[in-house]
This record gives C-alpha cells, structure tokens and sequence, in this order.
C-alpha cells in the first residue's frame, strides 16, 4: 500500500490532506485524562505540516447518535492537540457545513484544523452506501480536488465507514505512519512469530473474544485468561464463582475450549474478591474454586500474577489485550501491573493491544518503551488477528 512517504515524495507544500486520526480519547468531563491517542497522531501531522501541506483532521469521539451533542464535541482535543504541536488548532463547529469551509478556506501552508466530530454525521457510520457515498463526496469536496486523504486512525480501519473507507476511494489515499506500523506489526504476529508465543486475554466478556480466542489457540503456545471473563471460564469447569461477572450463554463455548485446548490455556488459581463493586469495598483473596457465594471477583491474585509471569518472563513473542482486573480501582490493580511489568521485564517481542492495556500501561506508570509496541486500535487489532478483513486497510492496499 502506498504510505506516507510516497505522498511527501510527490511534494505536498500548499496541497490539504485530509487525515482520519483516531482521537477518541476518554474524557471527564471537558478533560482528557488519556491523551495517548492524541500523542500517537503527532509523528504524522508533524511531517505533514514540516513538508508545508494545509492539514484537515476528521476524528470522531465516542458515540453521540448521528447529531452534534456537545459532551461529544472534540474541543478539548483541538486544545490539546494545539498544546503539542505548539501551534493555534482551529476546530470547525460542524464537519461539512460553512463553519469547516471557512476554516479551511483560512488555513496556511503548514498549518492543522480539525473538523468536528464526524460522527455527528448519521452518514459517516450508515449501512446504506450511497448515503456514506454523500458524505464521502462532500469531504472530498472540502478539500479540493488536489487533496489527498491519509489514513492514521488505526482504531477505525475495521469500519467500514466514511471517513474511513469511502473517502480513500475518492482521493488519492496513502497509509499514515502509524497505520503502517500497526500493520507490520500484527503481520508479524500473523505470519511466523518466534517461540515460545504467549497471549493473555482479558477484558469483561467471552463473547466478546471468542472469535480471536478461537482463531489463536491453534496459533500460541499459551494463552492466559484474565479480567471478567475468566469467571465464565472457571465456572465451565464446575466452579463457584459467587456474583462475579458470568455470561451463562458462553459456557458451552468455553468448556469446549477448554476440552480441545486445555493445555494450552491458563485460568487464574487464585482471585481478589470483594464484597461489592467500589473502590472501598471489603477485600479478600481466595482461591479461584473458593469464591463465596454473595461476593464478586475483580482481579487475579499473587499467585496467578507469579503463574502468569513465570509464562511471559520466558516467551520470546507476547500479545496483550484487556486488564486482569478493574485497576482504575486501586485495591484491583496489581493483577494488571504484575502482568504488565513480566512482560517489561521479559526479552520478548511484545505487543499491547490498545484500548484498556495501554490505558493500563499509562495508568499505572508503567514504561511505554518498556513494550515493543502499544496498538491504539484495540478492536482493529483484535479482527486482524481473528483473520478478517479490515475495511480501511483493503482499500489502501487496492480495493476499489
């Protein structure tokens, strides 16, 4: 697929590119308080912008229902992008309509100006394509008929949506760097990792990963279970698991996992449990068999942090998606930095797989270079690694 090297090589100085960036950053209130995504977009603005080019960011934040709704406006994130690129960001108060015209209509050569959230749109995220189709048409438009489209919003190329996918059918459309990169390295995973290779899995639900679970125990060596979804797998092997997290509908999925593929996966021994879902609730550890009826588990314990470890310390490639435990609550946390820091401190080549691990890794202080590579498409990341084809991928690599 073309990239943005090709793109610069062609020469950009006062031509607009159009940059879908993936800036759904988490937000409480009007404050970010992971900027990790809005960090990941720089490398690509910033050697747009070096090379003269007038950028125009489309983005969108969380799921407002195809209308603007200001708790989803991306204000906050122009001020922040504005901070780190220590330049004035000019935010569109709409996406296609006379305010995005006007700014971009005012921008200069070397200069970035984000248009608001584009799922403010119903078109963007339409299954009807001739609608999609429309407002692809319109943001083309925006940007002229010299522009070129960069696609650098990783967390969205499984969509197939228009910003994403039908835009990069109607410009002249390359890879963003962090695109590529996220790319190389889930291909990497896919063709012929060394061994050996472990994965840990955490995260709510079965449901949820049962597709990537099937499609990587043939694949890995080990395969760790964490998070919420452990319970569902505990209690396929007969266990209590009190109130914690349980999706009865999955069992029968998961004891057949684990009659196939017993060896390979890895459920915690022992669990913290708490009385109720708070930060204050009362606490204990007990074993993964031994969860009392009226209290809920919300971590992996010490000695299946040292079971997990003891694997990942040893693998020479590790995948990591979803926490071990709630660790935005403190008491629930050390399941998450144990697993995290055995995989710092391993010689593996590893990767986390975006959305709640590398909220985790910043979270908890741990070192961001302390991995190979943190994804910012958690759900991209797990759909390339299940084997299906990701909408705006395909149409860099050809697909018309």
């Amino acid at each position: 697929m073309k990239n943005l090297d090709d793109l610069l090589s062609e020469g950009v100085r006062g031509r607009r590119v159009l940059v879908r960036a993936d800036l759904n950053v988490p937000l409480d209130g009007d404050r970010i308080t992971d900027d990790g995504r809005v960090r990941a977009s720089l490398p690509t603005l910033r050697k747009l912008t070096e090379a003269g080019a007038r950028v125009v960011v489309t983005a969108h934040l969380g799921r407002p229902k195809g209308a603007p709704d200001p708790q989803y406006s991306l204000a906050p994130v122009a001020r922040r992008l504005g901070e780190l690129l220590g330049t004035e960001v000019p935010l569109a108060g709409d996406l296609v309509g006379e305010s995005a015209k006007s700014v971009v209509a005012g921008q200069a050569d070397g200069s970035v100006a984000l248009l608001e959230n584009v799922r403010f749109d119903a078109r963007e995220t339409s299954k009807d394509d001739a609608e999609r189709a429309a407002l692809a048409d319109e943001l083309a438009a925006l940007v002229g008929p010299d522009a070129a489209f960069v696609s650098d919003g990783f967390g969205v190329v499984h969509r197939k949506q228009a910003s994403v996918y039908d835009v990069a059918k109607r410009l002249p459309a390359f890879a963003g760097g962090l695109v590529l990169a996220e790319v190389e390295v889930l291909r990497t995973l896919t063709g012929d990792p060394k061994r050996p290779y472990a994965v840990v899995l955490g995260g709510s639900k079965v449901s949820d990963k049962l597709g990537v679970i099937t499609a990587l125990l043939p694949k890995v060596d080990k395969l760790l279970i964490g998070g919420g979804m452990a319970y569902t797998f505990l209690a396929a092997q007969g266990h209590d698991v009190g109130k914690s997290l349980l999706q009865s509908d999955q069992l029968d999925n998961t004891r057949q996992l684990l009659a196939e593929h017993g060896d390979k996966l890895v459920l915690p021994v022992d669990v913290v449990v708490a009385d109720r879902f708070a930060a204050d609730a009362d606490t204990r550890t007990v074993g993964a068999a031994e969860i009392p009826a009226d209290w809920m588990g919300l971590d992996i314990g010490p000695r299946s942090v040292e079971l997990f470890a003891g694997i990942l310390r040893g693998a020479a490639t590790v995948f990591w998606n979803g926490p071990a435990g709630v660790f935005e609550f403190p008491a629930f946390a050390e399941g998450t930095r144990g697993v995290a820091q055995a995989i710092v401190d391993s010689d593996s080549f590893s990767v986390v797989g975006g959305g709640d691990s590398a909220a985790a890794v910043r979270t908890l202080g741990l070192p961001e270079d302390g991995f190979s590579h943190i994804s910012t498409g958690g759900g991209a990341s797990l759909e390339y690694l299940e084997g299906k084809d990701l909408p705006g991928v395909a149409v860099l690599e050809g697909e018309r």
